[in-house]
Formats: structure tokens, C-alpha cells, sequence
């Protein structure tokens, strides 16, 4: 199976995470003068974008608590800290936390659990960082190194479950770069879920970063939610399971036993529910302004079909 690896760059998205990086640092830290641009990676930059919006969140949550403890913390580290609790990994140094759900609130900013990073944070045990760095290596081989170097930056690991179980994963729009997942103890499992929600990342900032807006009074049958879904939805969709039926093509030869059983039966699922999207696409994309973009969405889902 060919593993070339699936071209995740886009000029925007690189432009849009050095500038609101910038703009977040002069809000955290409005008398430090700000920094010459520099020539930093575009991985390098994304996480810094990443944990910037961590701070950001952090800061403004205290602000608003009136805990001036906690936002002069955010305000002296505007990267949240994060390198002391850094796993080394394949694409660079990720932060691999497992805070348990009791520490995930709720909140008018997103409609699922979420986890700032704090002062209270601490990396993952030993294991979990052992198999999150075993994910992140295959996602690489596999062709996936620059979308999960830059939009899975961090990684909050949530219940661990059982393979066959029903694994729930997800991101939310004012932490990008951030992956919310259960998992189990297979890194080809757990690099199917960093890939699937670092790709919603990655559209989100395309989308962001192009000024795209998507009418929700348009609507497709979405096949995974069984229901008519808003165009945006139904776009992120066929963008994020394409990107799993590829890595897991890709990464189904070298497994074995009840893994391979596992990632053979979703992707026989997944083959069925792209091709009822076929048609439907074709129309979604047209409500996409950027050529560009529209062409990075169309190729990952043309390459998805044709498997």
C-alpha cells in the first residue's frame, strides 16, 4: 500500500497561526515588545499557536474567577508552560496529559468537555506517553507526520476502553491543535483517532484562515449521523473518515489478530458510507470559495473513494 505522505500544506493556515499567535501574546502580554518574525517551522508555529490559545483560555477563565494567581501565571507563560511536560514523539515534542473526566468542565465555550492546560497540569504516565509516541509514529509512517505535527499538538487521553467498544474522540474550535480521545492499547487505534480529529483541526483553521463561510440553510444526507446535516458538518465529515480510510489501508497490512480484525471491519464500514457521499460532495464543494482549499478536500476524498 502506498505510504507517500499527504500534502497538508497550506500557505494560509501557516500565515493564520503566526498571526494570531502574535495577537495573543500582545494581549497576555501587552508591555513585552514584540518579537522579529523568525523562521520557525511551520510545525514549530503551529504549536505555538496551539498552546498560546491554552493561555489565552487560561488567562481569560482567571480573569473572570478574579483568581490573580492563576492569570499572572498565564500571563508569565504564554506557551502554558508546556515543555516541562512534553512527550518526544516522532513529529516533535507533544503534550500527552490524562487528567481524568472530573477534570474536564463544561462551559459556554464549548458543548463538550474540555481541559486547559494549568499549573496543575501533569503529564501522562509512563505508558501512556509510551503509547501515544507509538501512535504518533505510525500516523508518520504512514504519511500523516505534517497534519499531526501541526494540528495534534496536544493530546488529553481520556477513558481507556476496550477494543471493540465504542471510542469517543473530538475537538473544539477555541483550543486548536488540541485532541480530546478515549483509547485503547493500540497505537494503530489511537493514530486512526489523532488523524481523524487533527483533520478537523486542520479544516477548521483552513477554513478560518480563508475566510470561508458556509450557509447552514444548506444540508446533505450525512450517512455516518444517518440524519441531513448543515454543509459545514457534512464537509468535515468528508474530510476527517476519508483521512482514517487512508491511514487505515494504509496501516492494515502490518497488523494482525483481533487489531486487524478490528481496523479491517471500520474500514469495510467506512468504504460503504464515503460511496454514498460520492454524489453529494461534488455539490458541497462547490459552497467552497478557495480553490485551493477545495482542492485539498477533494483529492483526500477522490483518494478515499478509490480504495
Amino acid at each position: 500500500m502506498d505510504t507517500t505522505a499527504i500534502s497538508f500544506s497550506f500557505a494560509p493556515v501557516q500565515t493564520l497561526h503566526c498571526d494570531r499567535t502574535h495577537r495573543i501574546r500582545a494581549v497576555i502580554q501587552p508591555a513585552t515588545p514584540k518579537l522579529a518574525d523568525t523562521a520557525a517551522s511551520p510545525a514549530t508555529a503551529a504549536a505555538e499557536y496551539c498552546l498560546a490559545h491554552h493561555a489565552l483560555e487560561g488567562a481569560e477563565a482567571a480573569a473572570r474567577a478574579g483568581d490573580t494567581a492563576a492569570f499572572d501565571w498565564y500571563t508569565a507563560h504564554v506557551d502554558a508552560n508546556a515543555m516541562p511536560l512534553a512527550t518526544p514523539t516522532a513529529v516533535g515534542p507533544r503534550i500527552v496529559v490524562n487528567p481524568g473526566l472530573d477534570r474536564l468542565p463544561r462551559s459556554g465555550i464549548s458543548e463538550t468537555p474540555y481541559y486547559v492546560l494549568s499549573p496543575e497540569s501533569i503529564a501522562a504516565s509512563r505508558g501512556l506517553q509510551e503509547l501515544a509516541a507509538a501512535a504518533y509514529a505510525v500516523g508518520a509512517r504512514k504519511g500523516f507526520g505534517d497534519l499531526l505535527a501541526a494540528h495534534a499538538v496536544v493530546v488529553v487521553l481520556l477513558r481507556h476502553k476496550q477494543l471493540g467498544d465504542t471510542l469517543d474522540s473530538w475537538t473544539i474550535t477555541r483550543l486548536p491543535g488540541t485532541v480530546f480521545c478515549d483509547h485503547v492499547d493500540e497505537p494503530a487505534v489511537l493514530a486512526r483517532d489523532l488523524i481523524h480529529e487533527a483533520g478537523h483541526n486542520w479544516l477548521n483553521d483552513a477554513l478560518t484562515a480563508t475566510d470561508t463561510k458556509i450557509s447552514d440553510e444548506v444540508q446533505f444526507y450525512s450517512p455516518w449521523k444517518q440524519t441531513m446535516r448543515p454543509a459545514f458538518g457534512f464537509l468535515h465529515a468528508c474530510w476527517a473518515f476519508p483521512l482514517t480510510v487512508i491511514y487505515t489501508a494504509r496501516v492494515l497490512p502490518e497488523t494482525t489478530g483481533t487489531v486487524h480484525q478490528f481496523l479491517a471491519a471500520y474500514l469495510a464500514q467506512q468504504r460503504d458510507l464515503l460511496a454514498r457521499t460520492a454524489e453529494d460532495h461534488d455539490r458541497a464543494l462547490a459552497l467552497i470559495p478557495d480553490t485551493a482549499l477545495r482542492q485539498h478536500l477533494h483529492s483526500v476524498h477522490h483518494e478515499a473513494l478509490s480504495l
